[in-house]
């Protein structure tokens, strides 16, 4: 059983969401303003795909007029996807045919070329890159989305290593392991308390030893026997690579947890398709993940122009209900975070695009082909989900459904993201 949401951990802090509104709102419905503004952002998205550039820049620039960061969800929703439009089309005006390349370090683009040739201030990528972990961090704290599916995972893994003495846990892109603190409390609870080692991939070597010192020193507060590996991932041939760089002991329980990790491997389906099988050579207990309940990975722009703007449009209107008007908060995230998805998704093509997210489905097809079977989640995951709504994002907007033994979290009547556990 999970602890109170990881309340009673160092990680608090990065817990606990701020200025959440504790009570109901009536959520609007479509207005004629919404439903004009979305048919003119199509609109200007059809003009960009005809090339029709001249057009397209008089749209852009009434979309502009009529948005805003700092208005209502439509005006915020309206100004970050004409920011990612205008993006593809100055680089349609300066060189037909090309695409930017997304710097995932914010929502601007820049291209490869000037990227390569120019010089670099280090100190300011560094603060690039501190202000996207941030940004992770306010994502964490207010919406349920991270926190829903880590939950939820973390329920599948201790559910599925009840009883085992040793635990080994393969995280793909760990972070700052906010995922596990709540875990680790659980499995200290368990009498007598299991062995506990993670391993942590990510690309940034101070980054993972940070976090495998914070993890370290709560799992000796709790008395837990505990190691942390750090396992930099720097391409797809570490990744293809990793089951041979990961040491399992023979006494060793495994879980694999892929938490919105998975779509980042859609851009080359067979090196996915290899990944997902040397997983599964792993043989581990149990293999949970999470994603975005969105087609974003379709090859025809418009069509994932329009799949991308109906699912942030939801996103932005749980924001608009669940936090105030002048939330600091609200703002990073939507100008940093979704700002940046928005940008790579519309203004970027080829292997310049990062964010390609695929339906349940999908995935659920990639996965058995590759051997997995799907493992129901319980009736107490479901509950924990329920009463982490109820606590921290007391809305009636958001709604849970279970689907094919799976969970989906969404707002209104759209699904937004998927949790599931694997065999």
């Amino acid at each position: 059983m999970l602890g109170s949401f990881g309340s009673s951990s160092h990680e608090e802090e990065e817990q606990s969401p701020p200025n959440i509104h504790h009570h109901h709102i009536q959520h609007r419905s479509l207005t004629p303003t919404s439903i004009h503004m979305r048919q003119l952002l199509i609109s200007c998205a059809e003009l960009i795909s005809r090339y029709d550039l001249s057009a397209a820049h008089r749209l852009i620039s009434i979309l502009s007029t009529n948005s805003s960061p700092y208005g209502d969800s439509t005006e915020r929703l309206v100004h970050q996807f004409t920011k990612a439009l205008s993006l593809r089309l100055n680089q349609y005006a300066a060189t037909p045919g090309s695409f930017l390349i997304p710097n995932r370090n914010s929502s601007n683009l820049v291209s490869a070329e000037a990227t390569s040739s120019s010089n670099i201030n280090t100190a300011e990528l560094r603060s690039d890159e501190a202000l996207f972990q941030s940004s992770y961090l306010l994502l964490n704290q207010v919406t349920p989305f991270i926190r829903f599916s880590q939950l939820t995972a973390n329920q599948a893994i201790l559910e599925a290593t009840e009883g085992q003495k040793a635990i080994h846990i393969l995280d793909f892109d760990i972070m700052h392991g906010v995922q596990w603190p709540p875990l680790m409390q659980a499995m200290a609870e368990r009498f007598p308390p299991p062995t506990l080692r993670i391993t942590g991939t990510g690309s940034d070597f101070e980054v993972l030893s940070k976090t495998g010192d914070r993890l370290a020193k709560f799992a000796h507060s709790l008395g837990l026997r505990f190691q942390f590996h750090p396992l930099i991932i720097l391409s797809n041939e570490d990744l293809i690579s990793v089951s041979s760089a990961v040491l399992l002991l023979p006494d060793e329980t495994l879980a694999v947890n892929c938490v919105h990790y998975l779509h980042r491997l859609l851009k080359e389906q067979d090196r996915l398709h290899l990944f997902l099988h040397r997983i599964k050579a792993m043989k581990p207990k149990v293999f949970t993940m999470a994603e975005r309940e969105a087609n974003h990975n379709h090859p025809i722009f418009l069509q994932r122009f329009v799949e991308a703007l109906d699912h942030y449009a939801a996103v932005f209107d749980s924001l608009e209900a669940t936090l105030p008007p002048t939330s600091h908060e609200r703002l990073t995230v939507e100008q940093i975070w979704f700002g940046r998805e928005i940008a790579d998704i519309v203004a970027a093509e080829g292997d310049s695009r990062k964010e390609r997210h695929e339906r349940f489905r999908s995935w659920k097809v990639m996965l058995r082909n590759s051997g997995f079977n799907n493992v129901p989640l319980s009736p107490f995951a479901l509950s924990q989900a329920k009463l982490l709504l109820k606590i921290h994002y007391p809305s009636e907007g958001y709604q849970l459904h279970i689907l094919n033994d799976s969970f989906f979290l969404g707002w209104q009547n759209q699904p937004l993201f998927s949790v599931s556990s694997w065999h």
